[in-house]
Formats: C-alpha cells, structure tokens, sequence
C-alpha cells in the first residue's frame, strides 16, 4: 500500500508582530484586492472605459464592505443559525473563520447598488467591469483554505487523496484545490477571453454567475458536507442548494441582455 499525502503543514500565520498575527488567508485576500485593482486600473485607462481611477478605488472599497459582513451575514444564516442564536456575541469574532461566499456575493451586489447609484451607473454596467477580476480572489481564498486546512473534502482512494489535520486519519479529497483551479484559474480564463470583445449590459454577469454555479454545485460533490449541517436536500448539500439559483439566474441574465443587444466595451484591456 503507497504512503498516504499529507497535507502541506503550513502555520497559519504567515507573519508574528508581538501580539499582531497576520494570517496567510487574510493575505490571500490583500493580494486578491491589489490584483483586482491592478487590472481594473488597466481597463480603467482605455479610452471610452467609461471608469475612472477613483471609482475603481470606491467600488473596490464596497465591493470588500460586501464581502465581509454579507459573507459572515451568509455564514450565520445558512450555515450555522443555530449556534449563534444561542451564542449571539460570537457573530463578531470573524477572525474563528466562518464566511459565505452566497452571502458575500448578496452582500457585494447590495453595496455595488450603492455605489451604482452613487456614480449614476447602471448596476449591471458595474458588474460586468469586475466580474472577470473576482475569480481572482475566489481563487487565492481556497488557497488559504488550503493552507489552513480548513474545508476538507470527502473521504477517498484516490492516490492525491490527503490526511488533513484535525480530519480523522483517512485520506480526502484537496476540494480547495479543485475549487481553486475551477473557481479561480478555469473561471477567470472563461470571463476574461469571453469579455475581451464587446458584449450586451448584463452577459457578462451572467456568465460568471452560471460558470461559478456550475464548477461549485460540481466540487461540492467531491467536498464534505458542513458537520453541523450533512446533506440538506436529498444527496445535496448546502452549497449545491444555494448553487442551482445561480446557474438558473445566470442563464436568465445571459438570456435577458442578448434580448436587450445594447453591446458595453470589454472589461478586458486589448
């Protein structure tokens, strides 16, 4: 029988300032933002953009506010609504983990809605600016997740099976990986090739929406249910019932805007 893989042991904590700890996932999130600025900076200054530098710099701003309380926000309501009920002061203590991506994306749109209308943009207009940029840090999230071993998949034979710590002694799946390459490298080369030409207000939202859909319903399958959760519906867990709205809503928008036929610059620079 081949030895079992080990999961990288990698402190969590990337750097110790005497009582100030700064994690690895949290800086996976600082290098997915100063990415997302930089391209956005780049396709800002294309003629007929139609952005400016300093409302890249809001957007971005809001779109971080979204992420972290609609993604804690997420977390307590779909994931955990239980325990915190019972233990209401632990919903602040975001650093013990426990984040959504569904609620963080409810929580992106509703803080872009404000922006929109702040900057008298369409929302959809905004949305299909940043949506090929947000793989990126979908991408360095699971990375973190990795490194942390934190969301294990599901028990296998497979030969890349890994032992993760605090998991049991049996070999699982590396979902994060599979999500980063799916979530992260596959989604962006699908978002920024197919918004490189012009496309009608809202398509390219509605790609994002239905590839991240479809690749996250697909992973879920390979990655353990949350334990304080199991399978909500059938066969299915809680990330494939909160997944199947958005494929049947990104199909919907993609629909709606070649409808419309109002075509937008690329969100790409050439």
């Amino acid at each position: 029988m081949p030895p079992m893989l080990h999961a990288p042991n990698i402190d969590p904590i990337a750097i110790q300032l005497g009582p100030l700890a700064i994690h690895w996932y949290g800086l996976m999130y600082v290098f997915a933002f100063g990415a997302i600025w930089f391209l956005g900076s780049r396709r800002a200054h294309v003629p007929g953009s139609g952005w400016t530098e300093e409302q890249l710099a809001d957007a971005i701003f809001f779109g971080a506010l979204g992420v972290i309380f609609g993604g804690r926000i997420g977390y307590i309501l779909f994931y955990n609504l239980q325990y915190y009920a019972a233990h209401p002061i632990n919903m602040i203590k975001v650093w013990d983990g426990g984040m959504s991506f569904h609620g963080g994306l409810i929580g992106v749109i509703v803080a872009l809605a404000f922006f929109a209308r702040k900057t008298h943009k369409p929302l959809l207009r905004v949305t299909d600016f940043l949506a090929p940029w947000v793989p990126i840090g979908l991408g360095a999230g699971r990375i973190g997740n990795f490194i942390n071993q934190e969301l294990p998949g599901r028990v296998t034979t497979l030969p890349w099976g890994m032992v993760f710590r605090g998991a049991g002694p049996l070999p699982r799946q590396p979902s994060q990986l599979y999500e980063f390459s799916l979530e992260g490298v596959v989604l962006f080369l699908i978002l920024f090739l197919y918004s490189r030409k012009p496309r009608a207000m809202g398509a390219v939202s509605g790609m994002f929406l239905l590839w991240y859909g479809i690749f996250r319903f697909t992973v879920e399958f390979a990655r353990a249910p949350d334990p304080q959760l199991g399978f909500v519906l059938g066969p299915f867990d809680m990330g494939q019932v909160l997944s199947f709205p958005m494929i049947l809503l990104g199909i919907a928008l993609i629909f709606w805007a070649r409808r419309q036929g109002q075509e937008i610059p690329s969100a790409s620079p050439p």
